[in-house]
């Protein structure tokens, strides 16, 4: 059971996150230590609806560079024909390498749908999306499916869910070891990736595991305690796209480069803001990196009032100013950079469709739902 690519390392599709810029500083970390780019970058999320409906935010979405390959991108809905018209589209105009199916976002805003980590506690719903995806593909491209435990500890869905999308085709099935009332909270169950690994044996669909890989010996360890054929990287990466370097020097045996000093990190930052610029102009770019900021200076000394600033940037002049104003001479702290990072809220009630759980399968009123559902999502 193996990966259509080297290293065994995918970046998680992340709204806000895994745009342009931020993919091609992923690449080029890995592309330092292994010559090639190696890994899968993923697109954020766009919603097949949107897609279909050639929503302009949604196609700049799934608009690559000229040197990104393969191309992956996510795709989320809750219609089967849509799914698949939005696939034909992306094969038919030559759009994507590879389409990732979100069944593992714990959002409200997607599950109050039934989407994302609520879709497959809808068995017949579930297969019929990835089978509506695999057919539209026609192998013209793969499609992979992203999911999570379950809705929560009571409603548990990945076994049959992973059964499901083997039996449909898919090129491999990713899991995150927590539920959708999880969130991002607590510690990922990483031997729910091992049980769809036994699970999933004999039937030549790899299993990724996805969860709480902050480091690169984290990645090995998931890899080695799991028995799975990559990993999945969201948060862990927020802040440090060299972390691709360093997982790609893990899975290849290779002495594991340092984490940089903060010259090194800050250099990163602002070239992120220069992409993010070139890409979107300077308004929009630099109201993008703001988000970053935090996140690159995690576990560093940064005066309050610089800080703040850099919260609030407006132009690539003021952030260079504000960048100036940090002293440089500062040392990483490993246990900082390895620890959690991004969101850790959760552990709530998920929001879900009126009486979503009574059955595992589409009942009448889910039915109803599920047509105005899909019609009132837009944008990407």
């Amino acid at each position: 059971m193996t990966l259509p690519f080297e290293p065994p390392v995918v970046l998680a599709p992340m709204a806000g996150i895994t745009n342009r810029a931020f993919r091609r500083l992923a690449r080029e970390s890995a592309r330092a230590v292994t010559g090639a780019d190696g890994g899968l970058y993923v697109s954020e999320m766009v919603t097949s609806r949107a897609l279909v409906e050639r929503n302009a935010e949604s196609l700049d979405l799934v608009t690559f560079a000229a040197d990104e390959s393969p191309r992956a991108v996510q795709l989320y809905g809750v219609d089967p024909a849509t799914i698949a018209a939005a696939v034909r589209l992306l094969v038919d105009e030559d759009r994507a390498d590879h389409v990732d199916l979100n069944f593992g976002c714990p959002v409200p805003k997607v599950t109050r749908r039934g989407g994302g980590s609520a879709l497959p506690w809808k068995r017949d719903l579930f297969r019929a999306i990835v089978r509506a995806a695999v057919d539209a593909a026609d192998g013209r491209v793969g499609v992979s499916v992203k999911m999570r435990v379950g809705v929560d500890d009571e409603h548990v869905t990945y076994l049959e869910a992973g059964r499901t999308a083997a039996q449909e085709g898919v090129a491999w099935v990713a899991l995150h070891g927590r539920t959708a009332a999880q969130m991002y909270a607590g510690q990922a169950d990483w031997t729910t990736i091992a049980r769809l690994v036994r699970e999933l044996d004999g039937s030549g669909v790899p299993v990724l595991g996805n969860g709480d890989v902050w480091t690169a010996a984290d990645a090995v360890r998931l890899v080695d305690e799991t028995g799975a054929a990559g990993v999945v990287v969201g948060r862990g990466c927020l802040g440090r796209p060299w972390l691709f370097g360093q997982l790609a020097a893990a899975f290849a045996g290779a002495p594991v480069p340092a984490d940089p000093d903060l010259p090194v990190v800050l250099a990163t930052l602002r070239r992120h803001a220069q992409l993010l610029v070139d890409d979107y102009g300077e308004e929009r770019g630099c109201r993008d990196i703001r988000k970053h900021m935090a996140w690159y200076l995690k576990g560093y000394t940064v005066r309050q009032p610089v800080r703040q600033a850099l919260g609030m940037v407006e132009s690539l002049a003021g952030l260079d100013d504000l960048l100036a104003q940090i002293e440089p001479d500062q040392r990483a702290d490993p246990q900082v950079q390895g620890a959690p990072r991004g969101r850790t809220s959760g552990n709530r009630r998920p929001t879900l469709p009126d009486r979503w759980l009574d059955s595992p399968t589409l009942q009448e009123c889910d039915r109803a739902f599920l047509a105005s559902a899909e019609l009132n999502v837009s944008g990407g």
